[in-house]
């Protein structure tokens, strides 16, 4: 079954794996090194990240290194892109309300 960037995205610990593969390859045992979770649990996520095409896993003698495909984060990108204006206007929003309230209250001690 081919998955998308979004389901590998949607994992909190296969963003965390991404984030460490961002740095440099790395083997299956140093990334399951940095997790508590079982090995066969990252294998899984790994699968899934591979699937996506954000991985690629290389076997090389009995090591398999984990390696990042930037690219295919694309798609991910482009679609929260058109979201940062509207949310940037929204915290904006925010944050005049708040200090709004700030000055209020400034006002009524």
């Amino acid at each position: 079954m081919r998955r998308d960037v979004f389901q590998a995205i949607a994992d909190p610990i296969r963003r965390d794996i991404i984030e460490l593969l961002a740095e440099e390859p790395k083997t299956v045992n140093a990334i399951a090194e940095q997790f508590e979770v079982s090995r066969p649990a990252i294998s899984k996520h790994l699968k899934i990240l591979n699937e996506c095409g954000l991985i690629e896993i290389d076997k090389k003698g009995r090591e398999r290194y984990c390696q990042i495909q930037p690219r295919e984060l694309i798609p991910a990108f482009v679609w929260l892109d058109q979201y940062k204006a509207l949310w940037e206007e929204k915290l904006d929003a925010f944050e005049k309300y708040v200090m709004e309230l700030k000055a209020k209250t400034k006002n009524n001690e």
